[in-house]
């Protein structure tokens, strides 16, 4: 990884900027911030690692674990990033398994808001 430069926020997070695993390892680069900075929330980030298949994931905030001015570090190691689900049109048919402490209707609800990010909708239309 090169100098990401000074700590930032996710309201400072730019298209294209790269995202990196815990363990150094380019990711891809930011597609979509979650965000509604009217409420001071942050759902996560959509990731365009053009390597994998399907292409964009979608990394949880909580998998955020540092966010710079020209990079994003994940806590995740590289083996788990190629576990984060895609951004879906319809988040419940997405099964969480092995996480005990997250509530599946917030994932849900996280997953849909990438979705509509994703896919042009905009939040509250139809």
């Amino acid at each position: 990884m090169d100098d990401l430069g000074a700590p930032g926020s996710y309201l400072t997070v730019e298209p294209g900027v790269p995202v990196f695993s815990r363990d150094g390892d380019k990711l891809g680069e930011v597609q979509y911030v979650l965000a509604d900075p009217e409420a001071d929330l942050f759902d996560g980030i959509v990731v365009d690692t053009s390597g994998l298949p399907g292409g964009l994931r979608f990394a949880d905030a909580p998998h955020v674990a540092e966010i710079h001015e020209r990079g994003v570090i994940l806590g995740l190691s590289s083996a788990d990033a190629e576990h984060l689900p895609e951004p879906t049109e319809n988040p419940g048919a997405i099964e969480v398994t092995g996480v005990e402490d997250v509530d599946s209707s917030e994932l849900r609800e996280k997953l849909r808001r990438a979705w509509e990010a994703v896919s042009g909708k905009a939040l509250g239309d139809g």
